[in-house]
């Protein structure tokens, strides 16, 4: 990744958590705890809309979930998005849901880009290897981990093969969308508060010995998704 990629990553990630209102305003572990509460709304979104029927048929053979209630997308001269993320993943032997964990979400690109749009994602981790992944510090898309722009509506029935399968949706707006290239990594400062300090995703998601009963409602909404 080039220095002026890096930085419009970090930056990304900047520009959507100092928000005036809540810069300083909330703890980690405060604002981990919403995050939590907008994922299951995000995920309800996908599960009971029309357009997303690839989710709803393919969810249960997941095995792990990235939800990013809002990813945003900025652009002056150089462009970027990002977003905070949680994920859950699923035991292979008892089929149980476990996490979350979280995670910040980052892309950059060079262009003339206009506008500015902010839209929610959800991604598929259909693979073991998708799964560990996660387990890093940061990964790669593309080249950690195979990734595909997920069918909609009539292309629902499509057979897509890739490591994680991503989509998301905006005021209207469904689509696939192309993740090579896009960071994900370790919101270790949101792990340490909402469980304890020095905690990895391999606790979290692989290990299976844990739990935060703020995320009950979270998990329930996950493992029904699972199971439908």
């Amino acid at each position: 990744m080039t220095t002026c990629m890096r930085y419009l990553s970090v930056l990304s990630i900047c520009l959507i958590s100092a928000t005036p209102w809540a810069a300083f305003a909330r703890s980690d572990e405060e604002d981990a705890r919403l995050h939590v509460q907008r994922a299951q709304v995000t995920l309800s979104h996908f599960m009971s809309d029309s357009n997303m029927t690839w989710v709803q048929k393919n969810f249960g053979r997941a095995r792990a979930v990235v939800i990013v209630p809002e990813i945003v997308k900025f652009a002056v001269l150089f462009g970027g998005s990002g977003g905070r993320a949680v994920a859950m993943a699923r035991h292979p032997d008892s089929g149980k849901w476990v996490g979350p964990a979280f995670y910040t979400v980052s892309s950059a690109s060079v262009g003339l880009q206009l506008g500015v749009q902010a839209s929610e994602m959800l991604i598929l981790v259909m693979t073991d290897k998708g799964l560990n992944s996660l387990m890093a510090t940061s990964t790669k898309l593309g080249g950690d981990a195979s990734v595909a722009a997920g069918p909609v509506g009539v292309g629902a029935a499509a057979d897509v093969t890739a490591d994680m399968v991503a989509f998301t949706r905006s005021e209207g707006l469904y689509g696939g969308v192309n993740l090579t290239g896009t960071v994900i990594g370790v919101n270790t400062d949101w792990n340490a508060a909402y469980y304890y300090p020095k905690i990895t995703p391999l606790d979290i998601l692989v290990r299976f010995d844990l739990n935060n009963p703020q995320a009950a409602d979270l998990m329930d909404a996950v493992a029904k998704a699972g199971a439908d």
